[in-house]
């Protein structure tokens, strides 16, 4: 069983989206430190964001890229319609909000920086997208996967009003 997850595992696509530096003044200098937020999806509709701190860059994204998988799997799927998202949506975190809107195929993904490495890993290659508010890069990645997670499909919509459509 073990043997079957192992795939699964290298399927999964990072993106690292900020990485920062933090310093602390001390009798000697200056003290760096650095934070990494990694996002991770599967290209089918899971993703989750991770972040990591340590002394050095590399420690710091593997510690994100670690946390990123671990929350990937207490995620769960986003509904999209082929290659695009089945309805609009505003994903709201903090003083962030990030507009989505479904697009055609052959527009491809008109975002940011953040909100694009969302879009990419969880699968999405058409999109229309507007921040408005803060461009804090985690709240925007928290914003975007927000706004994921309430896309409904027509049948869950139907399910959940009790009719057909």
């Amino acid at each position: 069983m073990a043997k079957d997850r192992e795939p699964k595992q290298e399927e999964l696509q990072d993106r690292v989206i900020k990485i920062r530096r933090s310093a602390t003044v001390v009798k000697g200098g200056r003290r760096f430190s650095f934070n990494a937020l990694v996002v991770v999806g599967d290209t089918r509709g899971r993703v989750a964001v991770g972040y990591g701190k340590a002394k050095e860059v590399p420690p710091a994204v593997e510690k994100a890229t670690k946390d990123a998988q671990g929350a990937i799997k207490r995620s769960r799927r986003v509904s999209l319609r082929g290659d695009t998202i089945p309805h609009r949506v505003i994903g709201r975190f903090g003083a962030s909000r990030v507009i989505m809107v479904p697009a055609g195929p052959g527009t491809g993904v008109k975002a940011g920086a953040g909100v694009r490495d969302v879009l990419e890993v969880c699968g999405v290659k058409n999109i229309l997208t507007k921040v408005h508010g803060s461009t804090n890069p985690i709240n925007l990645v928290k914003a975007t996967i927000e706004g994921l997670q309430q896309l409904r499909s027509r049948s869950e919509v139907a399910s959940l009003r009790g009719v057909t459509l």
